[in-house]
């Protein structure tokens, strides 16, 4: 499992960037009500800043801000003590202090901490407990399509009549081929929002063919 104490499997910044897109897309196919979305992805944040969130609407979340500089991930479980953040956070590039130390990081809280730079690749700052909860937000990041699909079913299609979603039809999303309204209805065959989607997709920035 992906954690502080483990992050080799963590792909670079650029794979995971392309990763979180996938992520969102999945999800906004998955659940056409926004407020309802587990994984979003803003692709203006801020002048060459995009940002990629998880929230469970109980209390977790998960920032993760990408910039040419590399990317930063801020995790926060509500079940978990804070631990010291000038800690978890020492070491932590110039240029992804605004953002951890700002809004809406700071109002959030912080759990746990990661960043990539080229020059270093993954690290994080002093962890001191073993157990800190990353490995409950970060597993999602292992870049394989059968984890979204068995974390989505249970997710979206629990009691539900929907067709249980196959990880063939989310792996070429994380390979990000254009989004047809054929890969689309694969993944949910109650999708007849393309209006909403394509918009969901242009703010994604992923490519797709839903008005040709």
């Amino acid at each position: 499992m992906i954690s502080t104490q483990d992050f080799t499997a963590l792909p670079d910044a650029a794979t995971l960037q392309r990763l979180c897109q996938s992520l969102a897309v999945l999800d906004a196919i998955n659940s056409p009500d926004p407020e309802y979305r587990y994984y979003t992805y803003n692709s203006d944040w801020d002048e060459q800043e995009t940002v990629f969130e998880m929230n469970d609407g109980e209390g977790d979340q998960m920032l993760v801000l990408f910039r040419p500089e590399g990317c930063v991930i801020n995790g926060f479980l509500a079940e978990y003590d804070q631990p010291d953040k000038s800690q978890v956070t020492r070491g932590l590039p110039d240029a992804f202090e605004e953002f951890i130390f700002g809004e809406p990081v700071n109002s959030i809280g912080t759990t746990f901490c990661l960043w990539y730079t080229p020059a270093h690749g993954w690290q994080t700052g002093i962890v001191e407990s073993e157990d800190d909860g990353s490995e409950e937000l970060l597993y999602i990041f292992d870049n394989n399509p059968e984890t979204y699909a068995d974390w989505a079913n249970e997710y979206y299609l629990d009691e539900t009549e929907r067709e249980p979603i196959e990880t063939e039809a989310v792996a070429p999303i994380y390979q990000h081929q254009p989004l047809t309204k054929a890969a689309a209805l694969a993944i949910n065959n109650e999708l007849d929002d393309w209006t909403q989607l394509a918009t969901d997709l242009e703010g994604i920035g992923y490519a797709h063919e839903l008005t040709s």
